[in-house]
C-alpha cells in the first residue's frame, strides 16, 4: 500500500507566537495519528519557482491516514492555533509505492 506524506512549505511566518503554540499542539496530534516527521525547519535548497523557507515533510503508513491525520479532532485544534499566523502551501500526497 503506497504511503502518504503531509508536504508543508511555509512562505511567510506573520506570528511567531501562534507558530509556536502550533507547534505544541501539532506534533502529538500527528505522532497519535501514526506520522512521523522527516525534516522539518532542515535546510532547504529550492529550484526554479520553489520555496526556500521552513519546509516540513511527515509521512504516514497510508494515502488514507495522511487524509485522517489532517482531519482528526486534536490536528484542528492546533489549526485553530495556527490560524491566520502563516502563509504555506500545505498538501497531501501519496506515495508510488
Amino acid at each position: 500500500m503506497p504511503k502518504g506524506y503531509w508536504v508543508s512549505a511555509y512562505r511567510t511566518i506573520s506570528d511567531p507566537e501562534k507558530l509556536a503554540a502550533y507547534n505544541k499542539l501539532a506534533p502529538p496530534a500527528v505522532k497519535a495519528a501514526g506520522g512521523r516527521v522527516l525534516p522539518r525547519g532542515s535546510r532547504v535548497v529550492a529550484h526554479d519557482a520553489g520555496i526556500a523557507e521552513r519546509t516540513v515533510l511527515i509521512e504516514f503508513d497510508s494515502f488514507e491516514q495522511a487524509v485522517a491525520a489532517h482531519e482528526s479532532a486534536a490536528y484542528q485544534e492546533a489549526l485553530v492555533a495556527l490560524s491566520d499566523s502563516v502563509e504555506r502551501d500545505f498538501r497531501i500526497v501519496e506515495g508510488i509505492d
